[in-house]
């Protein structure tokens, strides 16, 4: 039987509910009974990034003394179901030698997503549909699904999108920090590239579309946007953004967005890194060490692996030097509430980014995932929308796709 962890650290923010009928504990066993009987999944995690490093998912792991939030027995513990484990690639140069760079790259981190997945088959397998989901929690285990982050590996040949689709990928993030081949990015400093999606972008949908592969929209500029949903002719995901109207950074989705993504059938799956939810208090002193260490190490994309296992050492220093003040559950909740209220219940989902930047101050790492179902009964939402937020919206969205391919 699945269950989680109610943190300390819940309770100490005043999680109490005052209503005469309800004590919190009701509304803890009410919840846990939901938490255990729906099926959950995350729409987006990294932490595959540390399998090349020989990061083993079958041991338990403190995320208080490492980056990793997520592992097979943490996950059981948070009682997640599954989740979509990202084959990300950074954005370099657009030049053939890049392309092939990023291609072998993501190669090796599909291969190394199997490994993992074969090395521990009592406890976790691949998912390539929702019914395999079903399956793989009947049977006790964890369902491994898999989501190309950024589009950097299909270069400028199309047919690699059938190669990926054949290794795994049910999603594909078109693009990441920075522009690429088929799609402007939200956050490239140099501006747009293609003003939206490129004649080959275009393409790439057209074939997703073909294969039965999700679009995701996460990291894109409004203008890729709107184009991916006037192109698309099946629903589209966003696998880790929130509500620009709550908090107005580039990564999110503005109401328009979201009354689009909804006439489009899509799903936004809500993200719980802390800068998406709400921005940031200034600190000078700590931002003046991290421009230390970016001028240190220069771009990101031409470092090599040790490089950057160094760098990623230095930054994890900084974060526990100056400790950013992490948003909370009911941060993270209120832009569910924005959601619901602008684009509806069948448009709202769950997506970490654990292990890439994801975590709140009470729900920190998987093991924690339960608080969030508390605070949405806390909150009113019943038992059937839960079930919608948690994975039913989402494997709806990824329904329609393979059956639209037929």
């Amino acid at each position: 039987m699945k269950w989680f962890r109610i943190t300390v650290s819940l309770l100490s923010l005043g999680f109490l509910i005052t209503c005469s009928v309800c004590s919190q504990d009701e509304i803890t066993k009410k919840a846990l009974k939901i938490h255990q009987k729906v099926f959950t999944v995350d729409s987006h995690n990294d932490t595959p990034m540390g399998f090349g490093d020989g990061f083993d998912m079958g041991v338990t792991h403190d995320s208080r003394k490492d980056r990793s939030k997520v592992d097979f027995p943490r996950m059981k513990s948070g009682g997640l179901d599954g989740a979509f484990f990202a084959v990300y690639t950074g954005q370099g140069p657009l030049t053939d030698e890049s392309r092939q760079s990023a291609y072998e790259k993501a190669k090796a981190t599909f291969e190394q997503i199997y490994m993992t997945a074969g090395k521990y088959p009592d406890l976790a397998g691949i998912a390539l549909t929702p019914k395999d989901g079903y399956r793989l929690e009947k049977q006790g285990k964890t369902a491994m699904f898999i989501g190309l982050e950024n589009g950097y590996p299909i270069g400028q040949d199309v047919k690699r999108v059938q190669e990926f689709y054949n290794l795994g990928a049910r999603y594909i993030t078109l693009c990441h920090t920075k522009n690429n081949d088929i799609c402007d990015s939200s956050t490239d400093q140099k501006g747009p590239l293609h003003n939206g999606l490129s004649p080959f972008g275009k393409e790439v949908v057209k074939e997703m579309n073909h294969l039965g592969i999700m679009v995701d929209v996460s990291h894109m500029s409004d203008k890729s946007f709107y184009d991916v949903l006037a192109v698309s002719t099946a629903p589209v995901i966003a696998s880790h953004s929130c509500a620009r109207a709550l908090c107005d950074s580039p990564r999110n989705l503005d109401d328009n967005m979201l009354k689009a993504l909804a006439e489009n059938g899509g799903v936004i799956q809500m993200c719980i890194l802390s800068s998406y939810l709400k921005s940031p208090e200034p600190n000078p002193e700590r931002e003046a060490a991290e421009e230390a260490v970016y001028k240190k190490f220069g771009d990101w994309d031409k470092l090599s692996d040790d490089q950057k296992r160094e760098a990623r050492s230095e930054f994890q220093a900084l974060r526990k030097k100056y400790p950013e003040e992490l948003a909370t559950v009911k941060d993270m909740v209120d832009h569910i509430d924005h959601v619901v209220k602008i684009a509806g219940i069948d448009h709202i989902g769950v997506g970490t980014d654990f292990d890439g930047g994801g975590g709140l101050k009470d729900c920190y790492d998987v093991t924690e995932m339960g608080n969030i179902t508390i605070e949405l009964v806390k909150r009113g939402y019943t038992h059937k929308e839960i079930e919608k937020i948690w994975g039913g919206n989402l494997f709806r969205v990824m329904n329609e796709v393979i059956n639209g391919n037929k």
